[in-house]
């Protein structure tokens, strides 16, 4: 499986020091191979449905033409337009799946990018948009010279078992 997240936080107000400046952003759109960890991304200036689109054809590249596609989205509403649709529609390896936000799908590849933030863009110092961008690829590929998937702290039937009980304290 294949998971796609978009991390821009444009909206995020952020504590910084009175001097902090601000050098310019990014955007970087990743994807998540959830059987062995690794990650492919790849920043963009902008945070549009071209860039998307861009990327989704660096994964397309990146995974052997004879493996199907299962990609888990979030709801970001340029996943759902007709372009996308259609894109879709022409590559039947590619087999699309929403969740929503909070989905645990999802939830591995927000912890990827908490990662990413802890570890390597918080504690750096980014002069250019150049710089950050350099800091996140070399965050990625440390990571994917020794990737590891993510691992999940509950076993099947602890899930169902704790479905049960809220289904039973619901009735």
């Amino acid at each position: 499986f294949l998971m796609i997240f978009n991390f821009f936080r444009a909206t995020q107000i952020e504590r910084r020091s009175h001097d902090y400046t601000r050098h310019g952003t990014t955007s970087l759109f990743a994807a998540l191979d959830i059987a062995t960890g690794k990650i492919v991304g790849k920043c963009y200036p902008r945070h549009c449905s071209t860039e998307f689109r861009k990327f989704l054809d660096r994964v397309e590249d990146t995974v052997p033409s004879d493996l199907d596609i299962p990609i888990v989205m979030d709801i970001y509403a340029t996943h759902k337009t007709q372009v996308f649709r259609d894109w879709f529609a022409k590559r039947p390896r590619w087999h699309v799946h929403f969740t929503p936000t909070s989905a645990s799908w999802i939830n591995q590849v927000e912890r990827f990018f908490a990662m990413l933030t802890e570890k390597q863009i918080q504690r750096g110092v980014h002069r250019s948009t150049t710089e950050l961008e350099t800091a996140i690829h070399t965050f990625i590929d440390a990571r994917n010279s020794d990737a590891k998937p993510f691992k999940w702290t509950k076993s099947a039937d602890d899930i169902l078992a704790s479905i049960r009980r809220f289904c039973l304290a619901t009735e």
